[in-house]
């Protein structure tokens, strides 16, 4: 079973090879697909010159968001297996096996890395901490769910599920935007323990306060649609 790895990029000139070599080395048959979402800084660069014989690139021509790297990665894969894995180094992809398991045993059809659920995990800033549960406990209480971290990265779908589920979202709110979706079919979420490496704003987190207020305001409006 073929797992397409989807890496959407914006200005990561410091992690992205790293990023892409432990990507490579995961024992599982795949294809990594990266999306450069009109990074300003050298990464694009690096990419066209020393971009892993595994990966195939795909260029933005300028920033549109993460969910438009994601929707454009979507469009490229081939695999029945789909991962999202950030440019950073906050997520390891030595947990690859972990997460695709079930999706592969035909036990699920999506999982979600939960980093609460490894209690070693360190938290990282306490304002991401905050924004991060905040957001979760909204989707636990508009959809009647008991996710411990929605907001993860690391999230899986089998290909089946993901047909005719439409990705509006241009930002980081396609997040929200695909669990809510997932939610109102009734398709099943589980989640599995992964490892967490948080870093802060100065070594390039991106994502702002505003954006959690975007991701609750998503679940909602997509809890009230019909």
């Amino acid at each position: 079973m073929l797992l397409s790895v989807i890496v959407p990029v914006y200005n990561e000139e410091r992690t992205i090879l790293e990023v892409l070599r432990q990507v490579a080395q995961v024992p599982l048959a795949k294809e990594i697909i990266v999306v450069d979402d009109g990074s300003q800084d050298g990464t694009r660069d690096l990419l066209r010159d020393r971009l892993p014989p595994e990966a195939r690139l795909c260029l933005h021509a300028g920033n549109r968001g993460k969910g438009a790297a994601v929707r454009t990665g979507l469009g490229q894969a081939r695999g029945e297996v789909i991962i999202i894995q950030d440019a950073d180094l906050e997520y390891d992809p030595r947990d690859y096996p972990a997460l695709v398991r079930p999706i592969m045993e035909g036990r699920t059809q999506v999982v979600y890395g939960s980093r609460m659920l490894k209690p070693d995990n360190p938290r990282g800033g306490l304002p991401f901490y905050i924004g991060g549960r905040t957001v979760t406990l909204a989707a636990n209480l508009l959809f009647g769910c008991r996710l411990t971290d929605e907001p993860t990265c690391y999230k899986v779908f089998s290909r089946r599920v993901l047909r005719g589920i439409e990705i509006e979202s241009d930002g980081f709110e396609w997040e929200p935007e695909v669990t809510a979706k997932l939610l109102k079919k009734g398709v099943g979420i589980m989640e599995v323990p992964i490892s967490y490496f948080p870093r802060g704003k100065a070594a390039g987190k991106k994502i702002r306060a505003l954006d959690g207020a975007k991701a609750i305001w998503t679940l909602l409006k997509h809890r009230l649609r019909d």
